[in-house]
């Protein structure tokens, strides 16, 4: 396992191989600012849909279900999820929520990509 601090597209980039399987948690589709200004801004959701287009790799990344990133992520897997916000800053956001998990590539072990939480045998 590898953790480094890069952008997302040089970070994908640099690890983008047939073996890597890329986790993208990127900030929810409305909250872009929410971790600074000029981090990650709207257009960035369809620059990352663009690059993953191209990986190698496999990725799993979490986002809020919205419309939009459905249109955005539409040529990959979209699984719709719901989870529970319990340390949202507005109280009147926590609660049961919507988010889809998109997954996607053209990695070695495409079909067997599953997660911990649904696999007993891990």
């Amino acid at each position: 396992m590898v953790i480094e601090c890069l952008p997302y597209g040089e970070f994908i980039g640099r690890y983008d191989r047939p073996e890597t399987l890329f986790y993208l948690d990127p900030p929810y589709y409305g909250c872009e600012t929410d971790y600074g200004k000029a981090m990650f801004e709207r257009a960035d959701f369809e620059r990352l849909a663009a690059q993953l287009e191209g990986v190698q790799g496999r990725f799993i990344m979490s986002l809020n279900d919205r419309p939009a990133v459905r249109s955005i992520f539409s040529a990959f897997e979209i699984e719709a999820v719901e989870t529970f916000y319990t340390i949202a800053r507005d109280t009147s956001a926590r609660g049961r929520v919507g988010e889809v998990l998109i997954k996607g590539g053209r990695g070695l072990g495409a079909e067997s990509v599953c997660y911990k939480t649904m696999c007993p045998r891990l």
